[in-house]
């Protein structure tokens, strides 16, 4: 069953939309998209992948967190810590066995629920992403626009709290999957572009496909 559904969630500070993809029952995949612009271009692959997965039996959600996707919240006003809020909430209203399946800075959002366990994707610490924004920024000659960062205008309040974010690797079954480019350590590695790095939204069907089992297998693992 790999119909696409729309749905919604709620947490303390409003309702925000989700995709279903796949069975309601049994383990459910919480997919954290990276933040920013790097949500883009990662969106159609991050679906192919849950759609892949819903080919396996395993159902998943697409959320989107406070200030990103179609989210009523102001990319200025948007926190990380109320996006982990947000996150932690929608787990809870699960009420089953959730993993998270998150990629680049997604695996910041997790942080704070209780989950099965964490697969992630070429994870990625605040730090990080901030070196990104900065880089970015700096390479359009526009280093001066104060709180705006490649198209994104971000508060103090979240500059402040990724400088000090990083992936959680405990509190359940966790695995670590990058390209064969990357050369940190990582459980498995896979051949494929950076979708993330490039200009447009991309796709690597292949890949997604690849990754899908990954998962799948690595769920089983778990469950066992």
């Amino acid at each position: 069953m790999t119909g696409l559904r729309f749905d919604t969630y709620d947490w303390n500070g409003g309702r925000e939309a989700m995709l279903r993809f796949g069975p309601e029952s049994g383990p459910i995949v919480i997919a954290a998209l990276p933040l920013f612009e790097e949500a883009n271009r990662t969106r159609q692959f991050t679906c192919t992948i849950l759609r892949a997965l819903a080919d396996h039996g395993i159902g998943s959600i697409l959320p989107d967190v406070p200030g990103s996707g179609e989210s009523v919240v102001a990319t200025i006003d948007a926190k990380l810590s109320d996006q982990r809020r947000a996150y932690r909430a929608l787990k809870q209203r699960l009420g089953t066995r959730s993993y998270a399946l998150s990629i680049r800075s997604g695996a910041l959002l997790d942080t704070d629920a209780d989950l099965a366990g964490r697969w992630h994707l070429a994870p990625q610490t605040g730090c990080d992403l901030l070196r990104d924004l900065e880089r970015t920024r700096a390479a359009a000659g526009k280093s001066d626009r104060g709180d705006e960062y490649a198209g994104n205008r971000l508060s103090p309040e979240m500059l402040a709290e990724l400088r000090d974010a990083v992936p959680r690797e405990d509190g359940g079954r966790y695995r670590v999957v990058r390209l064969d480019t990357d050369p940190r350590a990582a459980d498995a590695t896979y051949a494929g572009a950076p979708l993330w790095r490039r200009s447009e939204p991309g796709n690597d069907i292949a890949l997604a496909q690849q990754l899908a089992a990954d998962i799948s297998h690595w769920i089983a693992s778990c469950e066992g």
